[in-house]
């Protein structure tokens, strides 16, 4: 079998011990007086879990009678202040507030919602939802059906509705089954979508891991370029990023972060939700992935691409040496 889902390795860890108040403290010390501390409030943030960064905002407050945001905002600027104000958001709220800002406004941003909701486990997703309806007081689903059309408007309903089969366990025979199914749905006139869409958005992935080696040995093909042939525009690439977040997540992130930084300028968006998203899940391996694909390591990739105290809190959160 291909990547394991079960021994993914992350940069950003729990402090342990974790010192709320000391850490409040610093933070303090660092935007008191003449000046502000950047480096400071890289160190304590960057090594913080999510939640123990929401406890230290939660301690500021106490401490200080102040909102550590509202703080944040007044020392910071530019692409620094929005990497910590990512980091400092609560993950659901922070992927809200992303899939809102891709559905709202001119166009969509389809990129944002296949890199969320293709690669989101059910219980992330169900819960992003409900937060997204609490902060909009409109379903997400209502928005995605609102804002986009035809094959991958229906491919967003069902990952939206987060039914995927959990664990890792693996039916050999089922596998063989739903591969015949899919080889079948692209033959003859026309494909049959209903079929990739039943199997790409409920089986774990450790199911589609076989069934894409199974879909392989039957036609000859990979299913990559099946989809290629039977799919165009953004059905083709929301597909694409279900089998790519089955096969291995780590290279479909390195590739996204690759994208984000090569051409003429960076996407800053884009690079900074990508780091704040996976440093706390799987940033080692997409590290490994990174300098396999491109013969450059993900660190020196950021040191050549951005600067400043922006650089150094993304290479904190990659487990990289900022100083």
């Amino acid at each position: 079998m291909g990547y394991n889902f079960e021994n993914r390795c992350a940069t950003v860890k729990p402090a342990d011990p974790f010192e709320p108040v000391n850490d409040a403290e610093l933070l303090r010390g660092a935007m008191k007086g003449m000046g502000t501390d950047e480096e400071t409030i890289i160190t304590v943030l960057a090594k913080r879990s999510n939640p123990q960064r929401q406890e230290i905002a939660d301690q500021f407050k106490t401490m200080y009678g102040k909102d550590l945001i509202d703080d944040l905002k007044s020392e910071l600027g530019g692409n620094l202040e929005d990497m910590i104000l990512a980091l400092m958001t609560p993950a659901a709220e922070y992927y809200a507030k992303e899939l809102h800002k891709a559905i709202s406004g001119m166009g969509t941003d389809e990129e944002v919602l296949v890199e969320i909701l293709c690669t989101m486990t059910n219980h992330d997703i169900k819960i992003i939802a409900e937060t997204y309806q609490n902060l909009y007081d409109n379903s997400l689903e209502d928005d995605l059906k609102g804002d986009t059309d035809g094959t991958f408007r229906r491919l967003m309903v069902s990952l939206c509705n987060a039914n995927r089969e959990e664990g890792f366990d693996v039916d050999f025979n089922a596998a063989k089954e739903d591969a015949q199914k899919l080889l079948e749905a692209g033959d003859g006139f026309g494909t049959d979508e209903s079929t990739f869409n039943m199997i790409l958005c409920q089986r774990n992935y450790a199911q589609l891991q076989r069934i894409f080696e199974d879909y392989q040995a039957i036609s000859g093909n990979d299913i990559e370029d099946a989809i290629k042939s039977e799919f165009a525009g953004n059905a083709e690439d929301a597909y694409l990023a279900v089998v790519r977040a089955a096969k291995n997540p780590a290279a479909y992130f390195a590739k996204r972060l690759h994208h984000c930084m090569s051409g003429m300028g960076t996407e800053d968006r884009h690079l900074i939700r990508l780091i704040v998203a996976r440093c706390e899940v799987d940033m080692e391996d997409i590290k490994k992935e990174y300098a396999a694909m491109y013969d450059q390591t993900l660190g020196d990739a950021i040191r050549g691409d951005c600067p400043g105290e922006y650089k150094k809190i993304l290479l904190a959160l990659c487990g990289e040496d900022f100083s």
